[in-house]
Order: C-alpha cells, then structure tokens, then sequence
C-alpha cells in the first residue's frame, strides 16, 4: 500500500493508476477504522482494479463543543489493517494541507441537511458536503463508498454531487454500504468506543427500540404515538436524551406523519453519557 501525505504525491499516484489503465474507488474515512469501515473497503474491491482509503479527521464538521480533540486518532493501526486488506492507495492529509492559509470556499446544500442531525449539529454538513467534495476532485475516484448508517450524510453527499455536476464519481457511483452491526445490533461507530461498560449495555436498546417501532408501524399503529414510544422506550433504557426520532422520505428525508408509498427510512440520534449514537433502518 501506497501512502501519500500531500496533494502532490496523490497526483503522482493517482495518474500512475490511471495511466495503467486502473479504474478506482474511494472510501472517505475519518480513521479509528472499525468492521464496517472495512466492509465499505471490501466492497469497494468488487467494484473497481484499485482502492484509495483517505483518513481524514475533518474539523470543518465539528461543532465548537463536539468531540474534535478526544476524536480516536490511530494512524498506525488503520493503516495496518488496510494493508491486510489490500488496500492501494492511503490518502492521509494534514489539516494545513486540505485547508491551506488562505482556505475560504465553503459548499452548502439546502434541504436534505437541514432537519435531523442538520439541526442538531448547526454547520455539520456544510463541513462533510465541503471536505467530500475536495476529496472527490483530488482523488477523481470512478466510484465512492458511504456506510448507510450516515443516511443523512449520504443524502447530502449525492445531492452535492448532482447540483454541482459532478462526474467523478456520478452520483449513480456514490454508493451507499448496508450498516454492519455488532452481535446485539448496535451499529458499528469509532464513536462506541466511548461508552462505559454499563452504557455499552444499555446501548442495545436503540436497535431493539427501533425494530419494535418498525414492527408496530407496518401493524398499524400511529406514526406519532410510535416514535413517542420510542424515545419513551430509550429514556427508559438509560438514555440521557433524545435528539430526533423520525420517519422520513428516504430520498428527501422530509417527515411523514403516516406511512408513503415509496422508501422511507426510521431515523434516531440519543445520547447516552457523553456520547450521541445515530441508527436508522428502511421501514
């Protein structure tokens, strides 16, 4: 595997597999690379000759009281698990070199950021809709990969992609990864790792609490009476609070007060100590 450090060494690298005649996919990452990092990165292989990894903690999508400095850092660790992978090529910038003295462009996308964790986290997707972007012109990837338990970023993502007409990747190549869950459900997160012992415990409940709304949903019940249980269900469990607990369009993420037709999507945030865990599910 291949290491590059600076815009120029990825150029080089980049044209080398090019020239090779190698199509090329990337999977955008902010290290502390866990099982579902790794299904992305293996799916990845399915798809094209060669795989680019980037490991960036992007501090454009933190909040000023969020978790940028405590953000798990293991540069050495994640880049031996992609060797075993048989990853090509690591993509693993500076701060100073995605953003340069000087640096002053921002994207935003309207509507699909601006509910849900848009809400919650005011900027947050500017910074994620930002930092993919120049990661798409830097790498010009012929497919990406997302996990689909960052439904919303997702989301953002393609919508940045068609409106600025990007064609590397397409949108149609910005592929969305089926969530990877540990043996109690609990969506795989580098974020989990902050949970104590008891809170890791108590975590279950946000799968569970979520399939049981799904099950009552299709029996029929009410979509306002059902996500209160819900949030009544997590609090319940040892959850400190509930940020959203929503059904959506799973396209335009716009909220549905009775069960559509088309794909729709359960979307939570809670936090639970010190931690905020997001999950969704197709219902």
């Amino acid at each position: 595997m291949q290491t590059v450090t600076t815009r120029k060494m990825l150029r080089t690298a980049v044209d080398e597999l090019r020239a090779a005649g190698r199509t090329l996919a990337l999977v955008p990452t902010m290290g502390a690379l866990h099982e579902g990092h790794l299904s992305l990165v293996r799916e990845a292989q399915t798809r094209a000759d060669a795989v680019a990894v980037s490991i960036f903690v992007n501090p454009a999508q933190f909040g000023p009281n969020e978790d940028l400095d405590a953000y798990p850092r293991r540069m050495a660790e994640d880049s031996a698990l992609l060797v075993a992978e048989g990853v090509d090529l690591l993509w693993a910038p500076t701060v100073d070199e995605m953003y340069p003295a000087g640096y002053a462009t921002n994207i935003s996308v309207s509507g699909v950021s601006e509910g849900l964790c848009g809400a919650a986290r005011p900027g947050h997707f500017d910074g994620v809709a930002t930092v993919v972007c120049k990661l798409f012109n830097q790498v010009r990837p012929d497919f990406a990969l997302f996990g689909e338990k960052d439904w919303q970023q997702l989301a953002v993502i393609r919508a940045m992609a068609r409106d600025l007409d990007l064609t590397q990747p397409s949108v149609e190549c910005i592929l969305g990864v089926p969530t990877v869950r540990e043996a109690d459900g609990l969506a795989l997160s580098s974020r989990n790792q902050y949970l104590s012992q008891q809170e890791r415990a108590d975590a279950a409940a946000l799968p569970q609490a979520m399939r049981d709304a799904i099950a009552a949903l299709k029996a029929g019940s009410a979509v306002g009476a059902t996500l209160a249980a819900l949030e009544a269900h997590l609090l319940q469990a040892g959850f400190d609070s509930v940020d959203y607990a929503e059904l959506a369009d799973a396209v335009s993420l716009k909220p549905l007060e009775t069960l559509g037709e088309g794909p729709m999507r359960l979307l939570v945030a809670a936090r639970i100590g010190g931690t905020r865990l997001i999950d969704n599910m197709a219902v």
